[in-house]
């Protein structure tokens, strides 16, 4: 691996901070520990290590080569699917710093191997490695085939939850319920993949809401809609059911008389 002077590269990274696409490593010392960076980079969009740069951004350098094999390591004996990385060596300041590039996995989620050899999964929010959550591994399986959602009562009933709660955890979603945490969770991320509920991560707990994009697009859907109709209160107005649980607790849909229709929705349609 050749090394390169560009030191206003790294220093323009180093200014940016750690982001979601950006962590500082100050040595390389355990490479399952690594392995769980690698995985969560891969599985959010990509990334990159700087490896000899301190969390407040001073140069410290790495300090052999042997950390060089690590990071190959984590990613090939660590990481399942094995990653594939970009290395590139800068000269800052009289100090190596290794840059370690992660691209985006199409095969997600990739796992990190545990101390015992257990695969987890992680995800990158804001400047921290997360451990995914069963919903996030149901959607990122979910992703590799087309899904047909049926709307049933069982898929009303969490909808509705949502919107009476504004936000649950998954555990407080399947108390309410009372359906199989492994349905729930099937529900959740089918609502996640067809941007009708999004994921909240807060004081190191994820919680369910409506997703604000799809809820004031819809809002905006309706209203036109019930203009259009010239603001008769008995029109009709076509919508799908989705879209009624999602807005149930809206006053505003009360004015309609909502016509509902048996019908399956795919990912394509969304």
């Amino acid at each position: 691996m050749k090394q390169t002077t560009d030191a206003n590269y790294i220093q323009q990274l180093i200014t940016e901070g750690e982001h979601v696409h950006q962590d500082f490593k100050f040595a390389i010392s355990d490479a399952r520990k690594i392995a769980k960076s690698l995985s969560a980079f891969a599985n959010t969009g990509g990334g990159r290590l700087l490896i000899g740069v301190k969390d407040n951004g001073k140069i410290a350098g790495i300090r052999s080569e042997e950390e060089l094999y690590m990071i190959e390591a984590a990613a090939t004996m660590y990481c399942k699917p094995a990653l594939q990385l970009e290395n590139q060596l800068y000269r800052v300041e009289g100090k190596d710093v290794l840059e370690v590039y992660v691209p985006e996995s199409k095969e997600k989620p990739v796992y990190a191997l545990d101390e015992d050899n257990r695969p987890k999964a992680y995800l990158r929010i804001k400047d921290e490695t997360i451990l995914a959550t069963p919903v996030h591994l149901n959607v990122w399986f979910h992703n590799k085939k087309e899904v047909v959602v049926t709307y049933t009562e069982k898929e009303q009933s969490i909808l509705n939850l949502v919107g009476q709660h504004g936000e649950l955890t998954l555990n407080k979603c399947v108390r309410l319920s009372g359906l199989p945490r492994k349905l729930v969770i099937g529900l959740l991320a089918d609502f996640i993949r067809f941007d009708l509920v999004e994921p909240v991560f807060r004081e190191h707990t994820f919680y369910f809401r409506f997703s604000s994009v799809r809820l004031n697009r819809l809002r905006n859907k309706l209203l036109a809609n019930y203009l259009k109709s010239g603001g008769n209160e008995l029109a009709t107005v076509r919508i799908s059911a989705f879209c009624v649980a999602m807005l149930s607790n809206n006053s505003f849909i009360c004015k309609y008389s909502i016509f509902f229709r048996k019908y399956e929705l795919s990912a394509a349609v969304l």
